[in-house]
C-alpha cells in the first residue's frame, strides 16, 4: 500500500489512509498469508477495547502513559442509546435510577404504583431491601464490579440467596465479615441466623470471635498451619471451645488493651479538599512516623481517602488485596525473589550454572516443560490436568535432582514450608544470608506455613496481601499503606501482625492502616474515623485523635464498639 522507506509527510492521501485506517485485508506478506489493518483500528482493538487490568504489565505501562480514558460525551458513560435514556418513569430514566444509591432507589421504587407490573415491583423491592439490610445500601447499581472490595463482592453474591424461598439447603460462607466494621458484623450475624431459622444448614469459615460466638456447633482445625495442621482439635459448643485449651480456645477472649503512651509524630501528611467518590471536601492531617489507623463503617470512604488523596511523590508503598498477577508457575519463591539466592547457592555448591535450578529454564523436566502437570484440552468439556509421570510433579529434569545442597535437592527445598527453610538456610553448608533475610520477612508476616513452591493461584486474599507486604518490607519507601491486613488472620496471628507493624514504625517508617479490627485500633497511635454512615451519609471525618480519646468520647459507632471491646 505504501513504500516503508518514504517519509510520512510525503504520503499521498490514499497512502496515509492505508497506514492509519485501512480495513483488515488478507494478503501475502513475505510469502505468508497475513491480515494487514490500519494503525488506528489495530490500537483500538489491541489496547482500547481491553480492560486495562487484564493487559500485560508492559502494555499497561504504555497505555497508562499514552491513553486517556474519559466518559463518552454522548451517553455520559451510561453506555445506553438515546431512546433508552429518554424513556422515563416519574421523570427518572433507567440511567438516573442506576446512578442513585441503592437505599434511595429502594425508596423511589416503593413509591411506584403500577398494577400492570405489580409482581415485578415486589421482587425488585425485595432485592433492593436485601442490599440495604446487608449493609450495601450505599452502592449504586452502575458501580463497576471490579471496584468492589472483596467483602462487598461476597455480600453482593449473598443477596441472590437471601431472597430465595429454598429450605434444607447448605450454605457455605468463607469469611463473610471481610471488610466489615463491628457494627456491620452484627447485621451479618442476624442474616446468618435468619438463613438457619428458615430451615437451612449454614457453614461459616471465620476467625472473628463475634461470629464464632453465635455458632451452634464449632469445629476447630489445627493445631498449627500448613503441615502442622490438618487435624480436628475440637468440635462442640462455643463454651466447650473456651475450655478446650486449643489455640483458638485460648485466644477466643483475647482483647487488646489501649496503649499507656502513644508515639509522637515526626510530621504530618496534609490532605486538603479530598473529593474522591463520596468524600465531602475532606481536610485531614495524617501524622507521620507513627501507626495511624483509618477506620469507619464499610463504605464510609476510607480507601478513597487514602488511595485517592496521598500524593505519589511521598514514596508510598501500598499493599492491598488485589490478585498478584502470575501464572500457575509463579510461587512465593519466584514472587519474593527468594529463588535467585537459592539457585546461586545450589550452583556454587555443585559447580554448575544457576539456570539448571529453574523449572522455567534449562532444568525443566522435558516432558511437562517444568509445569509438573500435563494439561489435556478436552475441547467441549473442561480441560483436565494430571501429574507428570516422568518427574512425579517435581518439575525438574532427573539429572538436576542429582545435585544437592545441605543434603537436599532443589525440589525438596521448594517443598519446604517457610519455617523449615528458615532453619535450613541459617547454618551449615546451606547457610545463605540473602535467602534467610527474605524468609525471615515471610515468617514475620505470619506465612511460616506456606511452602516455597506453592502456586500463587492457590493463595487466599489475605495470604496474597501478606506476601506483598513481605516483599515490600525491603523497599525504601517512607510511607506504608496497608488495606485490611488482618483479613484471614487467626486471633493468635493478629498479635504477630501488631508486632510487625510496631517494628516497621520503630525503624522510621510511617504506617497507615485501613482497618476494622478492634485490636489494631486499640494498638494505634492515632485514629481517623470516617462516617458517620456509608455512601452519601459518610465521607466526613467524625473523629481524629488517640484511641483512648475515641473510647472516652464514644461519639461515633467505632468509639462505642471499641469501648465495648476493651471493656471500658
Amino acid at each position: 500500500f505504501f513504500d516503508p522507506d518514504k517519509p510520512i509527510r510525503d504520503f499521498t492521501e490514499q497512502e496515509l489512509h492505508d497506514l492509519l485506517h485501512r480495513e483488515p485485508t488478507r494478503m501475502k506478506i513475505a510469502g505468508i498469508n497475513m491480515t494487514y489493518e490500519g494503525l488506528i483500528p489495530r490500537i483500538q482493538k489491541s489496547m482500547l477495547a481491553k480492560d486495562k487490568e487484564a493487559m500485560q504489565p508492559h502494555v499497561r505501562a504504555f497505555v497508562e502513559r499514552a491513553v486517556t480514558f474519559t466518559p463518552c460525551p454522548e451517553c455520559e458513560g451510561t453506555r445506553l442509546a438515546e431512546h433508552a435514556r429518554s424513556s422515563k418513569i416519574k421523570g427518572i430514566s433507567i440511567a438516573d435510577a442506576c446512578r442513585m444509591e441503592i437505599r434511595d432507589l429502594a425508596d423511589w421504587v416503593r413509591g411506584l404504583d403500577e398494577p400492570s407490573v405489580a409482581p415485578l415491583l415486589d421482587s425488585l423491592r425485595q432485592t433492593l431491601d436485601s442490599f440495604v439490610e446487608i449493609g450495601l445500601g450505599y452502592l449504586s447499581l452502575d458501580r463497576p464490579a471490579g471496584t468492589l472490595s472483596g467483602g462487598e463482592a461476597q455480600r453482593v453474591k449473598m443477596i441472590r440467596h437471601l431472597g430465595s424461598s429454598l429450605t434444607d439447603v447448605t450454605y457455605v460462607f468463607d469469611e463473610p465479615t471481610a471488610g466489615l466494621h463491628p457494627h456491620d458484623i452484627q447485621r451479618m450475624n442476624e442474616l446468618l441466623l435468619r438463613l438457619r431459622d428458615k430451615g437451612n444448614t449454614v457453614l461459616v469459615v471465620e476467625h472473628k470471635p463475634e461470629v464464632v460466638e453465635i455458632a451452634d456447633h464449632v469445629v476447630d482445625l489445627g493445631p498449627g498451619a500448613g503441615t502442622a495442621g490438618g487435624t480436628v482439635c475440637y468440635e462442640g459448643t462455643v463454651e466447650g471451645l473456651r475450655a478446650s485449651g486449643t489455640v483458638t480456645g485460648r485466644h477466643l477472649d483475647d482483647r487488646a488493651s489501649l496503649k499507656d503512651s502513644v508515639r509522637k509524630p515526626t510530621g504530618a501528611l496534609e490532605i486538603r479538599g479530598a473529593t474522591a467518590n463520596n468524600l465531602r471536601n475532606v481536610d485531614v492531617d495524617v501524622p507521620l512516623g507513627v501507626l495511624t489507623v483509618i477506620t469507619g463503617v464499610a463504605g464510609s470512604g476510607k480507601s478513597s481517602l487514602v488511595h485517592g488523596s496521598i500524593p505519589e511523590e511521598m514514596g508510598v508503598v501500598s499493599v492491598d488485596q488485589s490478585p498478584i498477577r502470575g501464572s500457575r508457575r509463579s510461587n512465593p519463591a519466584t514472587y519474593t525473589g527468594l529463588l535467585e539466592p537459592i539457585r546461586k547457592a545450589f550452583a556454587k555448591a555443585n559447580g554448575v550454572k544457576p539456570a539448571l535450578f529453574s523449572a522455567n529454564s534449562e532444568g525443566a523436566c522435558p516432558t511437562c516443560n517444568g509445569a509438573g502437570v500435563i494439561y489435556t484440552d478436552l475441547g467441549m468439556m473442561a480441560g483436565v490436568s494430571s501429574t507428570c509421570e516422568d518427574c512425579g510433579g517435581r518439575r525438574f529434569d532427573a539429572a538436576v535432582l542429582e545435585y544437592r545442597l545441605g543434603g537436599r535437592d532443589i525440589s525438596e527445598v521448594l517443598a519446604m514450608p517457610v519455617a523449615e527453610a528458615l532453619e535450613f538456610f541459617a547454618q551449615g553448608e546451606a547457610r545463605t544470608p540473602a535467602a534467610h533475610k527474605i524468609l525471615e520477612r515471610l515468617a514475620d508476616v505470619g506465612l511460616g506455613y506456606l511452602t516455597l513452591g506453592q502456586p500463587l493461584t492457590t493463595l487466599s486474599g489475605g495470604e496474597r496481601q501478606r506476601l506483598k507486604l513481605a516483599t515490600h518490607m525491603a523497599d525504601k519507601g517512607g510511607v506504608y499503606v496497608l488495606d485490611e491486613p488482618t483479613t484471614g488472620l487467626h486471633l493468635a496471628d493478629v498479635e504477630q501482625l501488631l508486632g510487625l507493624l510496631d517494628r516497621l514504625v520503630d525503624s522510621g517508617k510511617s504506617v497507615i492502616v485501613i482497618e476494622h479490627h478492634q485490636a489494631v485500633m486499640a494498638h494505634a497511635d492515632w485514629i481517623v474515623d470516617l462516617g458517620p454512615g456509608a455512601g452519601h451519609d459518610g465521607g466526613r471525618v467524625v473523629f481524629e485523635g488517640t484511641p483512648a480519646e475515641l473510647v472516652a468520647a464514644r461519639s461515633t459507632l467505632t468509639g462505642e464498639h471499641l469501648a465495648k471491646y476493651v471493656g471500658a
